[in-house]
This record gives structure tokens, C-alpha cells and sequence, in this order.
């Protein structure tokens, strides 16, 4: 059975989308996100699908950059992926390091669902302190 399979990585200032069908890339998109990639994800997710003939429903899998890098960044992708996969009812699996898309994929068509992606922002997030 064919699997289409959403890649998404947002860790820098351009973000990047892919495509697979099981494990060969189709499709991809890079775009400057920076601070737009709370306004712009969900279209380019939608764009993406639409120019290769598909609906959300298509996906049988996501896969996510988890990180390190911008807590902003991977905080708003893991948010959106994490609704896609819940709502889909699909697998998600989170990955690292250079071979992040390739390694995701092989983890899903071996089966692997971890239900809910967390990233891994590097180390603590510099939050301001609350000034009460």
C-alpha cells in the first residue's frame, strides 16, 4: 500500500517541507518562514498538497525535525504536526541530525507512532521572567 508521507523542518529562518511517497521524495518547498511560520505553515502544508493532487486525508505519516534549534520555531511546528497527526488519526515521529528525513521515514513505514513529538530545543529556553 502507498504511503504519502509530510517532512517538516523549521529549526532556522527558511523552513522546509517534503513530500514522499513510501521513501522517494516527490515534492519539496523552502521558504523564508523567520517570524511568519505561525501564518504561513498551514497554507504551505496546503499548497504543498494541492499542487501534487492530494488532501490531508492523503497522509498516512508525518515526520518532524525535532530539533535543536529556535524554540519558536520548533514550538509552532511540533504544534501543528502534533494537531495533524491527532486529528488524522496518522504516526508521527520525531528525528535529529543530518539524515533526520530519511531516518523519520524508515521509522514509519517500519511502523513507529510516538503519537505526540516533543522537541528538542538544545538547551534551556531563555524565557523572560515573569514580572510579578
Amino acid at each position: 500500500m502507498i504511503m504519502y508521507i509530510l517532512t517538516l523542518r523549521c529549526d532556522q529562518p527558511t523552513a522546509y517541507l517534503g513530500l514522499l511517497r513510501d521513501n522517494q521524495l516527490v515534492d519539496s518547498l523552502d521558504w523564508l518562514a523567520d517570524r511568519s511560520l505561525a501564518t504561513s505553515l498551514n497554507q504551505k502544508i496546503a499548497d504543498l498538497l494541492k499542487k501534487n493532487n492530494l488532501v490531508p486525508k492523503d497522509l498516512g505519516g508525518l515526520v518532524f525535525f525535532k530539533g535543536p534549534g529556535s524554540f519558536t520555531g520548533l514550538r509552532i511546528g511540533a504544534s501543528v504536526f502534533n494537531t495533524m497527526a491527532y486529528s488524522l488519526r496518522i504516526s508521527i515521529v520525531g528525528t535529529t541530525g543530518e539524515n533526520w528525513q530519511s531516518e523519520g521515514v524508515d521509522s514509519l513505514l517500519s511502523g513507529t507512532n510516538e503519537n505526540t513529538v516533543i522537541p528538542f530545543y538544545g538547551s534551556e529556553a531563555h524565557i523572560t521572567p515573569a514580572k510579578k
